[in-house]
């Protein structure tokens, strides 16, 4: 999943990190000859290169970023009261991650990236929903579920 580059600092060992909007970071090292990145030895080069995009192999696992912290809940739904918009393609807001708690029962939920893939959530178990990601959920019968909201 493609994520736009906000900063960079050092790493304990001194290699470059690029720190992505979704709150991941990503090394972004010039080890000729295998990787080929010398924009990245000088502080221009670096600033050349805030809001191009690269692609986080972390949020493509749902990783959850640390450090986050919770700063919304929805109710708790039900397969009678999930919102329709739910039940549809949709996605949280740029900086906006989502964990899916279940409580009771299973609830089927769809990612849309790179391709359709579907995670069944059981009761005790949660589903990572990174910014900006379409998805969807479905109630696998009996369900209690809700959504809780993080950022920085």
């Amino acid at each position: 999943m493609k994520r736009n580059i906000v900063g960079f600092h050092l790493d304990e060992e001194g290699d470059w990190v690029a720190e992505l909007d979704c709150y991941h970071g990503q090394h972004v090292r010039h080890a000729p000859p295998f990787i080929m990145r010398p924009w990245v030895t000088t502080e221009e080069g670096r600033q050349d290169k805030i809001g191009e995009a690269l692609e986080c192999v972390r949020c493509d696992a749902l990783e959850f970023p640390e450090d986050l912290v919770p700063y919304k809940k929805t109710a708790e739904f039900t397969e009678i009261t999930i919102p329709k918009g739910f039940q549809k393609d949709h996605s949280t807001k740029e900086g906006t991650w989502g964990v899916i708690k279940v409580l009771q029962g299973t609830l089927m939920y769809t990612v849309n990236y790179p391709t359709v893939v579907e995670h069944e959530i059981i009761a005790g178990q949660q589903g990572i929903i990174p910014p900006c990601l379409l998805h969807s959920v479905r109630a696998q019968g009996p369900v209690v579920f809700f959504v809780e909201f993080y950022s920085k």
